[in-house]
Parts: structure tokens; C-alpha cells; sequence
């Protein structure tokens, strides 16, 4: 069994049993479990072999696969989040949570960039989050190793080791390319912004959107070295004022707004990717999830949580993100 939705008691058994696992659910099922070798995060949905399913009775478990030969759990508070790449074996991945809304995203997030090449394998991770009923009021939480260990304020981490002759990547999964309208860019890196540059003309950025009649379902994007990199619009005032972001815009960078969908579903289904290897584990963006109306319903054979955002070594919105594991090739 690699991955499953079970009772918090039969999470418990694996955990028990020395199973290395990721676990996913709500905070009172999350705070039942012994200790261990595994970490965690808040969040209530999940796309299921049966399809998107909201629940609060339910963990997920994803077992990490038999490749991996050790793993070491660590904590991390935005002030230490440099030490994630030294801490990582040579030969593996990195798995990280981070709890929304914390300074401790945000400082990931926003020198995440500049981290990227110091990792010696993929970084790849969600944000936890809370069921959208509860959003504003319920802090979303990590927890590493123990029920007991939950934190609405550092980043857990667990980094394993994969056994000579595997190797792990990260790969991205996203619906939107960047549409035709004009180049964007802002004068300062956040995840709040008032003023955009369009084509170099400064435009109070709630305006401009409003002016478009934009559809904020339709991320900003950033193409970084041939990659798509979402940023979600999470709120823009009617008129005038701060627009709020799921992830940092970067100063310097080049954004355009999304082209438009069809069907936001079948989008997201003609994305997902076929015929390739059987990921070790997946995360989906909510919002994919929301927009797609996926609960009760099934898209590919992707399975995992749900979540407030995707790491592979940045973050991401309105993306999957997933790891798979290949047989190294030494060469002739």
C-alpha cells in the first residue's frame, strides 16, 4: 500500500509499523497520531482514485516508495530556511510543507529563486491550507513527527535518500500559457501589489484588471526558461487598490495575463500527462479543484491532496506537481 485514504487508526498502524510517510487531513485527526517517521499538513481535499473527495473523517498517506533507503525530519523557521539544501542528501528529494498565511511562506516564497541551484536533488511540496469554510479563521498547520508537533509557523521538511542507481525529478503539470496581451512587470517582489507596469506604463494594477473585465480565475504567468510559472489573482478590489496574490509576482520578471479556457475541466484534463511513469506522489492546487468542480469527480489517475499551493523548488498555483523515480544511466 503506497497511497490511501485511512482512519486516523490505521494511519496509525503504518506509522507504528516505521513506515516513512506523508499525511495529509485535518488538524484533529492529524494531532492523534504517535510519533514517527513521518510529517504533515492541514488540508481537507483530495483527488481519490474514485475521484475529488472533501473530508474531515479521512487522512491521506502517502508512503514514501521502498527506493528510499533513509529519510531525516526536519523544522524550519523563516529565518533558517538556507539550511534546507545542506541538509538534503546527495543522492534524493526533498519534501517540504509550509502553512499558509505564515511568514515562513513567505520568506520561502519569495527566495525560493534564489535557492533553487543549491538543491542537490528535487524540492518538491505543498502548502497546507484549511477547508475554505473555515479560511480566515482556522490557521493552517505542519506537523513533523508527532501529533503533537503542530505548527502554524515552520516549514517541515522530510529529506530522503534513494538507493544507487535512481535518481528523482520534479515535474509540473499547469493549463495556461501566457496569452497575447501586453508584457507586465512590477517594480517591487510581494504578494500584494498596487501598481503594475504595462508595456512600461504605470497603471494602478486593480483598475487595469477591472478594466479588462478580467477573469480572475486566469493566472499571471511568468515564462522562466521555457517553464509557465502561475501566479493566482486571490483578490482584486473593484476599482482601486491592493491586489492580493497566492504567490509572489518578482521585480524584474516578465508577466502576462493567461489566455482563456474552454471548459476549465476539460482543460485540466487534456493537461494531465499520458503515459508517464507512475508518479511517487502528486499535489494538486484547490483552486484547479474549485474551478474544475472536481468533488465526486474523477480527472486521470492523478491522486493526492488538494492544496494552497505547489513547491518544486518554488511555488507555484494552479499547478500539479508531482515526483517520479527513474533508473540513473551511468553511460555506456
Amino acid at each position: 500500500m503506497t497511497r490511501s485514504l485511512c482512519t486516523v487508526d490505521e494511519a496509525a498502524a503504518r506509522i507504528e509499523a516505521g513506515e516513512a510517510l506523508l499525511i495529509a487531513g485535518d488538524e484533529s485527526l492529524l494531532s492523534r497520531l504517535p510519533e514517527g517517521r513521518w510529517i504533515g499538513g492541514t488540508i481537507p481535499y483530495f483527488m481519490t482514485d474514485s475521484g475529488g473527495r472533501t473530508t474531515r473523517e479521512l487522512l491521506h498517506v502517502d508512503a514514501l516508495p521502498s527506493e528510499v533507503e533513509d529519510v531525516a525530519i526536519r523544522r524550519y523557521t523563516a529565518d533558517d530556511l538556507d539550511l534546507i539544501a545542506g541538509d538534503a542528501f546527495d543522492n534524493g528529494f526533498s519534501v517540504i510543507i509550509v502553512p499558509s498565511g505564515s511568514v515562513v511562506q513567505t520568506s520561502f516564497a519569495v527566495g525560493a529563486v534564489d535557492r533553487r541551484d543549491a538543491f542537490p536533488g528535487p524540492l518538491i511540496g505543498w502548502v497546507a491550507g484549511v477547508h475554505l469554510d473555515d479560511y480566515g479563521h482556522v490557521r493552517p498547520k505542519t506537523f513533523a513527527g508527532s501529533g503533537a508537533s503542530a505548527s502554524p509557523a515552520v516549514a517541515v521538511v522530510m529529506h530522503a535518500r534513494l538507493a544507487d542507481g535512481v535518481h528523482a525529478t520534479a515535474e509540473t503539470v499547469t493549463l495556461f500559457s501566457q496569452g497575447g496581451g501586453p508584457a507586465l512587470r512590477f517594480e517591487h517582489t510581494g504578494f500584494e501589489q498596487d501598481t503594475v507596469l504595462v508595456d512600461g506604463e504605470p497603471r494602478d494594477f486593480a483598475a487595469y484588471l477591472a478594466e479588462l473585465g478580467h477573469d480572475t480565475r486566469l493566472p499571471l504567468v511568468a515564462d522562466l526558461g521555457g517553464a509557465s510559472v502561475n501566479v493566482s489573482i486571490q483578490n482584486s478590489p473593484a476599482a482601486s487598490g491592493m491586489v492580493q496574490l497566492y504567490a509572489p509576482v518578482f521585480s524584474g520578471v516578465e508577466y502576462r495575463l493567461a489566455c482563456p479556457l474552454g471548459d476549465y475541466r476539460e482543460a485540466f484534463e487534456a493537461a494531465l500527462p499520458v503515459g508517464a511513469a507512475d508518479p511517487a506522489f502528486a499535489f494538486n492546487c484547490v483552486l484547479n479543484y474549485t474551478y474544475s468542480n472536481l468533488e465526486g469527480r474523477k480527472v486521470g489517475d492523478i491522486v493526492g491532496p488538494a492544496t494552497f499551493g505547489e513547491i518544486a523548488y518554488q511555488l507555484h498555483n494552479q499547478t500539479l506537481v508531482y515526483l517520479t523515480l527513474h533508473a540513473r544511466d551511468h553511460g555506456c
